[in-house]
């Protein structure tokens, strides 16, 4: 008993030791994996951030930029915002750049640092919040700005307005209305028609002569025959006569149709407006793409002209001659400062009976704003480029494909109408010139 008490104590300790030994063993293995999982949930949440480099993705990003941000940022200049080259290094974090497009003065407000910053910086000038981005499309605009940042900063950022017509119907833009074109066609035939004739009584009346040469005429019969043809003469016959009277009646019944056809139509009018905006500046100079200021193309029948708070968006911070209360900048700050909207004349209007929707045609038919309106991004005063007559809409369905590449809707329209025909399906096979599609 001696001996198992005296020996009891040491078997105790050392197995109180190796207790120890474990434990601490687990706790560092505990600990160990803790970290694994940290590390791993990090790499996970990193990876899931990772700015994707998909040619689809940047195309989708561009189109984005394009449409929301060019028109305070570039890639790699500074404009009304900071330039954009390396933000996703700058910024706090993915998620901080997701927070701030959505709704900055929320980030603004919480203080928090590099925000704040950002706001102090830029003379306390809030960017518009985005919040129908979605993560997607916020990580494609970062992949878009990730693939443009190595370009030089005078190389100018993809994106800029589109040439008239493309990706749209390729009408030309001085086409139309076919009416006068067919009066002309017309006119000039039968024109050519009387000068056929005269050439035919020509020969007729030589054919005769020479007939009659060979009769016994009297001197009397012989003088009418040979008579002289003198000017007094052609102008007092009754064909010439009939000749200028038809003539006259077809010109003047050409200009009576020519100008029926021209009521409603104003092609090339260019009113002065309470403010000299100019299109070759914003959306030519600077590439402000069109949707960005007329932000109804996309969702609704009418592109709305666009209002004073969209102005303020830049000249918040440029403000040329408006310290002197001079200069057309001036004119939009005290607007903005009265709240009383500009009274912008409008140029394009069609008549009430017929139905436009901008959005079927920008946005299902990828029509560009220049097909319609012509090289918008060239014009520092804005006329109406096109006819807008029925007639010009007409032979714009009637030339252009329709857009069903990855529209479902399509899909079975495309099906049957290869089945009986080669030709690419055209507006008009679709329905394009039925009239109730723009007639009430």
């Amino acid at each position: 008993m001696s001996s198992d008490s005296r020996f009891a104590p040491l078997v105790l300790e050392k197995t109180d030791t190796n207790l120890i030994m474990i434990n601490n063993y687990l706790y560092s293995s505990y600990k160990s994996l803790i970290l694994v999982f940290l590390l791993s949930f990090f790499s996970f949440t990193a990876f899931s951030q990772d700015i994707p480099t998909e040619p689809a993705a940047i195309s989708a990003g561009e189109q984005l930029f394009n449409a929301n941000c060019k028109a305070c940022h570039r890639v790699n200049q500074k404009l009304v915002g900071p330039a954009l080259a390396g933000v996703y290094d700058r910024a706090p974090s993915i998620d901080w750049i997701k927070s701030f497009i959505r709704n900055s003065s929320k980030v603004i407000a919480s203080g928090e640092p590099y925000a704040v910053g950002l706001y102090n910086e830029y003379n306390k000038t809030q960017m518009t919040a985005f919040s129908n981005f979605k993560d997607p499309d916020i990580m494609n605009i970062l992949a878009y700005i990730k693939a443009e940042e190595g370009k030089a900063a005078g190389g100018g950022d993809a994106g800029a307005q589109p040439g008239a017509g493309a990706g749209g119907a390729q009408v030309p833009a001085e086409g139309g209305d076919t009416a006068p074109r067919y009066l002309n066609i017309i006119l000039i035939g039968m024109i050519l028609i009387l000068i056929l004739l005269v050439i035919i009584l020509g020969f007729l009346i030589s054919a005769i002569k020479r007939f009659l040469d060979q009769k016994t005429l009297t001197e009397e019969e012989r003088e009418v025959v040979h008579s002289p043809i003198s000017v007094g003469s052609i102008t007092r016959s009754s064909g010439f006569i009939f000749a200028v009277t038809f003539i006259i009646a077809a010109l003047g019944f050409k200009a009576a149709i020519n100008g029926l056809y021209s009521v409603g139509v104003q092609q090339g009018y260019a009113p002065k407006q309470p403010i000299a905006f100019s299109h070759k500046v914003h959306a030519g100079q600077y590439e402000i793409d069109c949707k960005y200021c007329h932000t109804g193309v996309m969702k609704g029948k009418s592109a709305t002209i666009p209002s004073v708070n969209i102005c303020m968006n830049c000249h918040n911070q440029i403000k040329a001659g408006t310290n002197t209360g001079e200069g057309e900048i001036a004119k939009i700050v005290k607007a903005y400062n009265d709240n009383k909207p500009i009274e912008w004349i409008r140029i394009h209007n069609l008549p009430d009976f017929s139905y436009f929707n901008h959005a079927q045609h920008v946005n299902v038919g990828g029509v560009e704003c220049q097909t319609c309106h012509g090289p918008i991004q060239e014009m520092d005063v804005v006329r109406q480029h096109s006819l807008l007559t029925m007639g010009w809409c007409i032979d714009c369905h009637r030339q252009t494909d329709v857009n069903a590449k990855g529209n479902a809707y399509y899909d079975k329209l495309v099906e049957l109408h290869n089945k009986t025909s080669k030709q690419p399906m055209k507006v008009e096979d679709i329905g394009g010139l039925e009239c109730s599609k723009c007639h009430y």
